[in-house]
């Protein structure tokens, strides 16, 4: 077969002068080898607990409301993948027929995030977690490996633990060479260890603050290895997201929430700080939030920050001034109250505060706002084509100092957001025709910014790829 770029691709890979980084689009995997290798890697067994996975959904539907309820059960995606449209739906199954519509698509190289390989990230099970895992790096490997000069699929790396996230490093890009990975950023740990029986009895470790293991190894590990952290968590399953009866309800705004609460981990607890080295990437919620974070966590720190919150120590208030107010403004009834004075003032204001946690920007590392707009702009954000708040990250008159959020290109093929990948790159490519971003901010948001996040870590993340070729 032959597939040719449609007029409107055409017309605009002919007004740039750069390739087009895909950061995001998704493969669907075809079970039955993935299954094949499941038992080379753990025996039946492994295949029969997955498979326990593949069906939930379907077994979900014969469980009334209350049943479901009662599990703790959300409702999860369904009708998520292409039909209608057979030859997209087997363009994310098959890497050939990817590869050779690449160039109808409009995209130079695709980084490719798992469907069904994205469940291994919240298995509890262990064997089933690190089992499905390993299986599945070793079927992207074996399947796009001859066309891996434009197809780049990720490792998935499991990360309930240090131990088992190296584990997985060591094996997928020190012996299989893989270059880009997924790590899990969210595990859901329960809240008492002796009665994990409900799904919803869950804290969301965020790995980067207060959490019960020290992940150091694992970003000194990637800083060894040449790896980007990139996060393809969701925020379904725990917050407000809990919906037994509506996915669209649960769905919406999910992937912003999950790796907002990345972000902020990764930067208050100092992770970035220590490893300066890193680029990180948090994918599918768009830049916008990323913007309003930064906003606020400058906002924060200019107003707490270790010599700022000394503005509202309690033992600051001036007695005599607050005695003499009450005098000139105080009404008959607050005065009559004057002896229980210390009542009025406690809350909110306790004057016993430990000095030693009163600055909780220390372990961030940062001591000015540059500090942290140098921070943020090691971090990425993956944006889909359709998204028009993309341009906020543009938007240097509401951007802290004017300083650009890197949002990223990120096709999401594959998924049910895609009706049709021929319009993937007319779609990104809107804003530029409508005069909102211009042409240098979308070779930043398709090229320079995926330069930076996956050869900001690796500088030879491209080598061997057409990428090399066209710098």
């Amino acid at each position: 077969m032959s597939f040719e770029p449609s007029a409107e691709v055409r017309r605009i890979r002919d007004a740039i002068d750069h390739p087009i980084i895909d950061s995001d689009g998704h493969i669907i995997e075809f079970l039955p080898e993935v299954h094949d290798i499941m038992a080379t890697v753990g025996g039946p067994e492994l295949v029969d607990k997955f498979k326990v996975v593949e069906y939930g959904a379907r077994k979900s539907i014969d469980l009334s409301l209350e049943q479901r309820r009662a599990a703790g059960m959300m409702r999860s995606a369904w009708w998520g993948l292409p039909a209608r449209n057979t030859l997209d739906r087997a363009t994310a199954l098959l890497p050939k027929l990817l590869y050779e519509r690449l160039d109808e698509i409009g995209i130079d190289l695709a980084v490719l995030y798992p469907t069904y390989g994205l469940t291994c990230m919240g298995l509890e099970d262990e064997d089933l977690r690190l089992g499905a895992a390993r299986a599945f790096n070793l079927y992207f490997h074996q399947a796009y490996e001859p066309y891996s000069d434009r197809l780049m699929p990720v490792a998935i790396i499991p990360m309930f633990t240090p131990d088992e996230a190296i584990a997985e490093l060591d094996f997928a890009v020190g012996e299989l060479g893989m270059r880009p990975v997924m790590m899990t950023g969210l595990v859901p740990r329960p809240v008492d260890p002796e009665n994990t029986s409900h799904r919803h009895a869950r804290r969301m470790d965020t790995l980067g603050m207060d959490s019960p293991h020290d992940y150091d190894p694992v970003w000194r590990r990637c800083t060894e290895l040449g790896v980007s952290p990139t996060f393809h968590s969701a925020g379904m399953g725990w917050g407000s997201r809990t919906s037994e009866t509506n996915y669209v309800y649960n769905h919406l705004g999910n992937f912003a929430a999950a790796g907002e609460a990345l972000c902020r981990a990764v930067f208050m607890g100092g992770v970035a700080h220590r490893f300066p080295e890193l680029r990180w990437a948090f994918l599918e919620g768009g830049v916008a939030w990323g913007v309003n974070l930064l906003s606020d966590v400058i906002g924060h720190w200019e107003k707490r920050n270790r010599d700022a919150i000394g503005h509202y120590d309690p033992a600051a208030v001036d007695m005599d001034e607050l005695g003499k107010l009450f005098d000139a403004y105080g009404t008959p009834v607050a005065n009559s109250h004057r002896d229980r004075l210390q009542e009025a003032l406690h809350m909110l204001s306790e004057p016993d505060e430990d000095p030693a946690t009163i600055d909780e920007f220390a372990l961030s590392g940062v001591d000015t706002v540059d500090d942290i707009l140098a921070i943020w702009d090691r971090f990425h954000f993956g944006c889909e084509a359709d998204d028009p708040m993309t341009a906020i990250g543009f938007n240097r008159s509401v951007t802290p100092k004017g300083q650009v959020v890197k949002g990223i290109f990120a096709s999401d093929v594959g998924h049910w957001d895609v009706p049709d990948v021929r319009e993937v790159l007319p779609e990104a490519y809107e804003l530029v025709d409508d005069g909102i971003l211009d042409e240098a901010d979308f070779r930043a948001f398709t090229f320079e910014h995926p330069m930076s996040l996956w050869a900001g870590t690796n500088s030879d993340f491209f080598k061997g790829t057409v990428i090399e070729e066209a710098l």
